[in-house]
């Protein structure tokens, strides 16, 4: 909350941008905002400071409207943001660029297009959209780069591209969260030098940014700082230093941290490194790592001695990471050479890579361990002696000040102490060195500072050699030499301070931004501002932009982007054909309740004529496949439990001699019950059989066939004469297909974006609930009547399966049928929040009842209970129906009319119930 002693300044317009009263927010069991107070000044640029974890996005989406409010007051450009109908209408003044290089990006999209879909989205015609662009890609050094793909642009790029997707329908309130990180010295500075251009041709706009670099948030109007949930203080960077007392920023955010926060803390102290006579512990020469046509480490030469501390400057993707993992071993290096203490890095070099502690970026240890029992896996992983192990585990717990925490699990601690776990688990086999990718990124700065106190020890003490990689200028300076790396290539190794001088630069971030400038020019990438800015022309403030109830134009929006993607993902594409076509042959031929060629055998018993003639009489018959004859029980036993034989028949002794006399016979047939349906459909197959050898042999000694009675029935088999099971399971496995797959891509369109964090901007644009769930659906429902023309097709040419009926009625109710198919796909994605579970899930969902209860073995009218409720009403029952009558029966439109009235109503109601189902704010 508020500091009393630092009141905020009124500002002279009654208006503010956003307030919060008593605003808190809890993911589960832990509080991530308590009881926020704070004004956030208009036409200001505010600043949220503090490290990863202490609110600042949870604060923002809240703001943008993107979080339901559990407790307390949001209000936004002069409204409650609780009240669906503000929200809706302040939405198109709200721009918010989430947290992430390119989060809110589509990276197939090119910046065209990722531009024009935010435009459409906004409710832009052609002509205003194009202006647009053409204008905010020239003030940002775009230009020249508009057709490459967002995934293809550099950090920098990237960001810039985002800022433009949030600019380009002229917010009042632009929301910014932390769109600086990961982004090399020169990057950051020309975003915030495009930003002031902006705010100097908008100058209403209220800007909030979050950011964890101190430096650059000197520069802002109004700071606020943050920590655990609450805010620590607000006012100018005048005001801070004056209250704590100090130079920098990061100095006074340490100075405002609790005292229970602060106890202990004390400046980094660095002694002097002894420079005699040192070996070398890593050194490389030419090294070069590509992945196809990109080449990502380009001929990186350096050498560091042992117990020096080393470090890696550079924007993320320069190649820091790939040299990394090159340097231990995890990647085999396309060119170039690179040796460990004199050894070449060899990938299978087990012992050399034991000498190594590696800590990755992410957080990579096992969050359903304890801190003891991670510290303990990794000893042994390392081979440390069973003896040694409990020793060396209270050892780096002592060290790394994890003495309290060890029975914790890593996911409930703070990430400073996740950090010093992290290095505890590195250095567990006390290895001579070690190589920390980006080890503080997102800690506050007081952890920060134990973490560079415990390294610094290391080095000095230990001789452990550091390789390290960082993204703070004020962490370059307390290395030993610093190298500056930018798109793979190395600009410069020294000391930071030789390095200042070299350039003639007042700090090493002026220094670094000289070098990446000259490179810049060298590899004429463009990615810099142009001297001369013509933003969009700015709009009056508190303007407010109707949004229809519906609009096309957004849902054309969504479905043309979607429909982008999707051709160019490959293996989507070759999922939604190859894939039904493939299960369309397997199932087809596959899926039979034919029961013929069923391999028998004799015990014959008797040997005669007559038993040769009865076996004879079964082997004739094409359901009936004879194998070689039986000779006793236990062969017949082991043949049968083999699965070699369907069906034994046992001839007993005196066969033909009983017959003849007129005796009774009992002949003995062994039938492999283990599918109890084939097992009846073969006894009465016997049986027929059996009766008709006994017709013929009457008939053979008596001259005439003994009578059936006097009414017999004759059989006659219409639309399937033959009684052949592909003709009714082909047309029907039409409809289990046209379920599957378009259910199940439609779901994962949906939860993609929940992964890659694109759905927030479902959550901050106008477009509502219905507008989005169609244009995520219909480019799937064009693909699904591909599908249905291909799937005809084999069922036509392969399965040579013909079309006695009206094809267009089967069309229609096709049409009808995928419509409703997305639509389940869309009800699945609303629960689901990772692509996997979203496959499984509809995939069980969709194809249980599809093969179960919609008549494609049994008809729906002889299910019981629940299944015959679900047969009556899922959908794919009524297209099973349709198909069957079409292909088989020679139905037509008129026929078909209630099925295909059930197709038409299930869609809606489906749909309807996604709407309402689907949240359009976080919970």
């Amino acid at each position: 909350m508020s500091d009393p002693a630092m009141e905020q300044v009124e500002p002279a317009s009654a208006a503010l941008a956003a307030r919060l009263v008593g605003v808190s927010l809890r993911y589960g069991k832990r509080l991530a905002l308590d009881g926020i107070d704070l004004d956030i000044p208009p036409g200001k640029m505010v600043a949220l400071i503090g490290p990863d974890g202490v609110g600042k996005s949870s604060l923002f989406s809240l703001i943008a409207g993107a979080r339901t409010i559990q407790q307390g007051r949001v209000e936004v450009l002069g409204g409650d943001m609780n009240e669906r109908a503000h929200r809706e209408a302040v939405c198109p003044r709200i721009a918010y660029m989430p947290q992430g290089l390119g989060k809110n990006l589509y990276p197939t999209l090119s910046i065209d297009e990722n531009l024009e879909f935010f435009g459409r989205l906004f409710g832009q015609g052609a002509e205003e959209r194009e202006r647009r662009i053409a204008q905010l890609t020239h003030s940002t050094g775009l230009a020249p780069f508009r057709k490459r793909p967002a995934g293809k642009l550099s950090g920098g790029m990237k960001q810039k591209l985002g800022l433009c997707c949030a600019l380009i329908h002229d917010p009042d309130f632009l929301l910014l969260d932390e769109p600086t990180t990961g982004v090399d010295p020169l990057s950051r500075a020309q975003f915030w030098d495009l930003i002031d251009s902006i705010r100097a041709d908008r100058p209403h706009m209220s800007v909030l940014v979050a950011t964890a670099y101190m430096e650059e948030a000197a520069r802002f109007d109004w700071l606020v700082a943050m920590d655990e949930g609450r805010i620590l203080a607000t006012g100018t960077p005048e005001d801070l230093y004056a209250r704590t007392g100090t130079k920098t920023l990061e100095e006074a955010f340490i100075a405002l941290l609790p005292e229970e926060r602060r106890h202990g803390h004390r400046a980094v102290k660095i002694p002097p490194r002894d420079t005699g006579a040192s070996d070398i512990a890593i050194e490389a020469k030419g090294l070069t790592m590509r992945f196809g046509d990109f080449t990502a480490v380009d001929h990186v030469d350096f050498r560091i001695e042992r117990g020096e501390i080393f470090g890696f400057l550079g924007s993320n993707g320069c190649g820091k990471s790939t040299t990394m993992k090159m340097l231990t071993g995890l990647l085999k290096a396309t060119e170039g050479q690179a040796w460990l203490f004199g050894r070449t890095v060899e990938n299978d070099d087990m012992a050399t890579r034991r000498r190594v502690g590696y800590m990755s970026q992410a957080f990579s240890l096992y969050s359903e361990l304890t801190v003891r029992q991670n510290l303990e896996l990794h000893a042994q992983l390392f081979h440390v002696p069973a003896a040694d192990v409990p020793g060396r585990v209270t050892e780096m717990a002592d060290r790394f000040d994890l003495d309290e925490i060890m029975d914790a699990l890593p996911d409930a601690l703070p990430l400073g102490q996740r950090q010093r776990l992290s290095l505890a688990v590195a250095m567990i086999h006390k290895p001579e060195m070690l190589i920390l990718d980006e080890p503080t990124s997102g800690v506050d700065p007081i952890a920060r500072d134990q973490f560079w106190q415990m390294m610094i020890d290391l080095s000095r003490n230990d001789k452990v050699t550091i390789f390290i990689s960082t993204h703070f200028m004020n962490e370059a300076e307390r290395c030993d030499r610093i190298s500056l790396m930018h798109a793979g290539k190395v600009l410069i190794s020294d000391t930071p301070a030789a390095i200042v001088e070299k350039r003639g630069s007042g700090t090493l971030e002026e220094a670094f931004i000289a070098y990446l400038e000259d490179a810049s020019d060298a590899d004429c990438s463009g990615d810099q501002v142009p001297a001369e800015s013509q933003p969009a022309a700015a709009p009056e403030p508190g303007r407010t932009s109707s949004s229809p109830m519906f609009s096309k134009r957004r849902v054309v929006s969504y479905a043309w982007r979607e429909g982008l993607e999707l051709t160019r993902d490959p293996i989507r594409a070759t999922l939604a054909l190859l894939g039904s076509a493939l299960l369309m042959l397997v199932m087809g031929y596959g899926i039979s309740m034919d029961v013929e060629k069923l391999p028998f055998a004799v015990l014959d018993r008797d040997g005669t004529t007559t038993s040769q003639n009865y076996a004879l009489n079964l082997a004739g018959s094409r359901y009936f496949i004879e194998k070689p004859q039986i000779t006793d029980y236990a062969q017949l036993d082991r043949r049968m439990r083999s699965g070699e034989l369907s069906l034994a028949i046992e001839l007993p002794p005196n066969f033909a001699r009983d017959i003849r006399r007129g005796n009774s016979v009992q002949i003995g047939a062994w039938i492999d019950g283990a599918m109890p349906q084939r097992a009846e459909t073969v006894q009465g197959y016997v049986q027929a059989m059996h009766a008709q050898w006994l017709s013929d042999m009457a008939a053979q000694k008596l001259g005439v066939r003994p009578s059936s009675g006097l009414v017999t029935i004759a059989m006659r088999y219409r639309y399937n004469p033959d009684v052949k099971s592909l003709v009714a399971i082909a047309p029907a496995v039409i409809p289990v297909l046209l379920l599957l797959f378009p259910a199940m891509l439609t779901a994962l369109s949906v939860v993609r974006e929940k992964e890659l964090g694109s759905i927030i901007n479902f959550y901050v644009t106008p477009i509502s609930r219905l507008e989005f769930l169609l244009g995520k659906q219909l480019p799937y429902v064009a693909l699904a009547m591909v599908n249905y023309v291909l799937l005809i097709l084999l069922a036509l040419l392969i399965f040579r399966v013909p079309i006695s009926g009206n094809i267009l009625a089967m069309t229609l109710g096709a049409f009808l049928y995928t419509l409703s198919s997305t639509a389940i796909g869309l009800v699945f994605s609303i629960f689901m929040r990772s692509q996997i579970a979203a496959l499984f899930a509809t995939a069980i969902g969709t194809i249980l009842p599809a093969v179960q209860f919609s008549g494609l073995i049994n008809p729906v009218s002889s299910l019981e209970g629940a299944g015959r409720a679900i047969g009556t009403i899922f959908p794919t029952s009524h297209f099973v129906t349709i198909c069957r009558g079409v292909f088989s029966k020679g139905l037509g439109f008129g026929d078909l009319f209630h099925p295909l009235l059930s197709l038409a109503v299930a869609f809606p109601v489906i749909l309807g119930l996604c709407v309402l189902l689907l949240k359009k704010q976080e919970n």
